[in-house]
């Protein structure tokens, strides 16, 4: 069975995008046409980010949340002004926000702490007890395997820094109530 893209050739047929410019400073929400590309609608914000301690990088997940909604109100407000109607938007796009990772309670949707943001270096110190064991301490080492080189910039090791300092991560871990996902998996999850 194939697929029917005619879906797109439509004159009356847009798809939503969220896009992260700026180095993911900011939310931004675009409609554009699928026939031509041309954006129709468009808003931005700009999302704080925390610096706790030197090297640490944070932000609030439900600021970025109700960045979302807004700047997806705004973007449908102004594509009525232009007599285009939601439900006309044929697919939605999102971007990931790099390995920012989030961790959050499967009961109640909300997150267990800040968003660890991918340019985060808290654990570079693990990094480095990882290449302890690692031949010739090569951060390449894994990447063969994997095509990846050991970085913090990865999910897993800021997985593995909030379950051993978050008391409330490992309380949900405990109660299996926790889920874990990059931006764009918790905004479809919540």
């Amino acid at each position: 069975m194939s697929a029917d893209w005619s879906i797109f050739e439509r004159s009356d047929c847009y798809v939503f995008s969220r896009a992260l410019p700026d180095i993911y400073r900011t939310s931004w929400h675009q409609v554009f046409s699928a026939r031509t590309s041309e954006v129709i609608a468009s808003h931005q914000m700009e999302i704080s980010k925390m610096y706790p301690q030197e090297g640490w990088v944070e932000q609030d997940p439900v600021v970025i949340l109700d960045a979302v909604k807004e700047c997806i109100q705004r973007t449908v407000d102004k594509l009525r002004e232009q007599d285009v109607e939601p439900g006309d938007i044929v697919a939605v796009g999102i971007t990931n926000q790099r390995e920012t990772t989030i961790l959050w309670d499967s009961t109640t949707g909300k997150p267990l702490y800040n968003a660890v943001v991918w340019q985060d270096m808290r654990t570079s110190s693990t990094v480095d007890l990882l290449l302890e064991s690692v031949p010739n301490k090569n951060q390449n080492y894994l990447k063969p395997l994997c095509g990846l080189p050991l970085s913090p910039y990865f999910s897993a090791l800021k997985i593995r820094w909030l379950m051993d300092h978050v008391p409330e991560v490992q309380e949900a871990i405990n109660r299996r109530h926790c889920l874990f996902g990059t931006v764009d998996s918790w905004l479809i999850w919540v």
